[in-house]
């Protein structure tokens, strides 16, 4: 696993956590149990922590990063997209953010809420509790988040993380 420290900053991953082997974690990182982080995801947490909560998943590609005022935060039973950038944001417990999103600094997503497949969240947003955010720039649908979508989402990598962590073998 490509797992690094960086001088005193050290990556804290629970051990119940999943960490594919070509995911990169640096740094000031931390991942709690049952989180998985798929291949080609990179969190990088060298200028800022970057805390992933339990039964979260980071999936491949995606890119986390954070800075020295504004640290990368995400909640218990989220689901990550594939290919989404995440960058000094807070997301709260239960959010679904869609493949090819992003989400930048001092946004934040509610509980519950949902970020579309490639929207753009801007610096300084705020996507209530349960809301749908979609488009370039979002546009916010009150209510529009499923939290039935997400909670089974969240169940679902948890469930295939541990079919990974138990089952994936490199062959050649």
């Amino acid at each position: 696993m490509a797992i690094y420290a960086l001088g005193d900053l050290v990556p804290v991953i629970h051990p119940d956590a999943y960490v594919h082997p070509e995911a990169t974690v640096i740094g000031d990182v931390h991942i709690g149990a049952h989180s998985s982080i798929w291949p080609q995801a990179v969190l990088r947490g060298d200028y800022g922590r970057i805390s992933i909560g339990e039964r979260t998943s980071i999936q491949d590609g995606t890119v986390i990063h954070a800075g020295p005022t504004f640290p990368t935060m995400v909640g218990s039973g989220c689901v990550v997209g594939h290919l989404a950038h995440l960058e000094g944001c807070i997301l709260n417990d239960a959010c679904l953010v869609g493949s090819g999103s992003i989400v930048l600094h001092h946004a934040v997503i509610g509980t519950g809420a949902t970020v579309g497949a490639n929207a753009v969240v801007g610096n300084n947003k705020v996507v209530p509790a349960g809301a749908l955010a979609i488009g370039v720039p979002i546009s916010i649908k009150e209510g529009g988040s499923s939290a039935l979508v997400i909670e089974y989402s969240a169940k679902e990598y948890v469930a295939n993380a541990a079919r990974f962590k138990n089952l994936l073998r490199r062959i050649d």
